[in-house]
């Protein structure tokens, strides 16, 4: 029977470089390898052949005789190599690729479960003081029914009659004897003669996990929490991986945070902006009083020490900073008007004086930059 091309198997072109066909590789084996097909013969067979095809195409000494001979090349022992005879094991190139997902050349851990990821929104209120909240996610759990094992039946469950429960085989590959994974049981030296019912030989189920969360207080946007063993379940029995909830805070109708500072803007009328006075502003912890002095400037900050946020690492406590803004009146009546131009006039200037002085300064510079011009 004709064999399939090699480039055509990892579906590059003849003058893919390493990394083309490595990547190629990669995709492919991830698609067809047997841990992920159990019990597809037909992709067992499609997995031998890309991992045949990439372990000749990144040996340049193998590459360079098969673009000469073909397959040919690979025969009655030339290059004292059997590489496309699919008897070498799933492994050896793999793990090379992979690294420790699936294993490598000795007896295989069963694989630690996936670490998973929660995203919370929490609430300004939530964040500063700390919550505990009740959350379901979706992971893989050790199947009850097998406990694990993927066997219907503990007696399903038997040693590999290839490598005798080693994970391992001798192959023989022109004068060396190397050891490899078992092409039988993919290194994890027992084999499933009857799949379990319930998880179909996988050892896990897919099912809803009830997590009650408690979040400190002080955490913000970007900070992770990490609950240890609560991903998903091991494969048979491996360890299980870990959840991180990832945290992002809610914008605030009054309140903005930088670190552990809250600000928000106060506005008060021109009044007591220029006569001063109290009012009343809010905290995370209820209401407090703000004096104003007279003169107040629009966009002076007040600092009210210790009303911030509690640090969820240092435990030190940041402050609340009031920006006043002072707001024009609006919807003025007739004498309302008529009092507003009597205290213009009484300034003796609209463009600044002794009562504005930075508006004097801002229209003498005026005057000065045009005269300079006119020069």
């Amino acid at each position: 029977m004709a064999k399939n091309d090699l480039y055509d198997i990892l579906g590059v072109s003849k003058s893919a470089d390493e990394r083309e066909i490595k990547k190629a590789y990669k995709r492919l084996a991830m698609k067809y390898h047997p841990d992920r097909n159990l019990g597809d013969r037909k992709a067992e067979a499609k997995f031998k052949e890309i991992k045949a095809a990439y372990e000749i195409l990144t040996d340049a000494q193998k590459r360079a005789a098969y673009d000469q001979y073909g397959h040919a090349a690979f025969e009655q022992g030339n290059m004292g190599s059997n590489s496309f005879s699919g008897s070498t094991d799933f492994s050896d190139i793999f793990g090379d690729v992979f690294g420790d997902i699936f294993g490598g050349g000795r007896r295989q851990r069963a694989a630690r479960g996936a670490d998973l990821r929660y995203n919370m929104e929490l609430s300004l209120e939530e964040a500063v003081r700390g919550v505990t909240k009740e959350i379901s996610i979706p992971t893989l759990k050790e199947c009850n029914t097998c406990h694990g094992s993927g066997a219907k039946t503990r007696n399903q469950l038997q040693n590999c009659p290839t490598c005798h429960g080693a994970g391992q085989v001798q192959m023989r590959q022109g004068f060396f004897t190397v050891q490899q994974t078992c092409p039988n049981c993919y290194g994890r030296g027992s084999i499933i003669k009857e799949p379990c019912n319930t998880c179909h030989g996988h050892g896990r189920i897919e099912r809803n996990k009830n997590l009650s969360v408690k979040i400190p207080a002080g955490v913000d946007t970007g900070d992770r929490i990490r609950l240890s063993g609560e991903g998903e379940s091991g494969e048979r029995n491996a360890q299980a991986g870990d959840l991180y909830v990832q945290v992002s805070v809610k914008k605030h109708p009054i309140f903005s945070r930088e670190d552990n500072n809250l600000y928000c803007e106060v506005p008060i009328n021109f009044i007591m902006a220029a006569l001063g006075g109290e009012i009343e502003v809010p905290t995370l912890d209820g209401r407090v009083k703000l004096k104003i002095p007279y003169e107040t400037q629009t966009g002076r900050l007040f600092r009210m020490r210790g009303r911030g946020v509690k640090s969820v690492r240092s435990g030190s406590v940041g402050d609340l900073l009031c920006r006043v803004v002072v707001e024009t009146p609006v919807n003025l009546n007739d004498k309302q008007k008529s009092l507003l131009y009597e205290l213009g006039e009484s300034f003796g200037s609209l463009t600044g004086g002794k009562n504005s002085p930075r508006s004097k300064n801002f229209f003498d510079s005026v005057k000065k930059f045009f005269d300079d011009l006119t020069r």
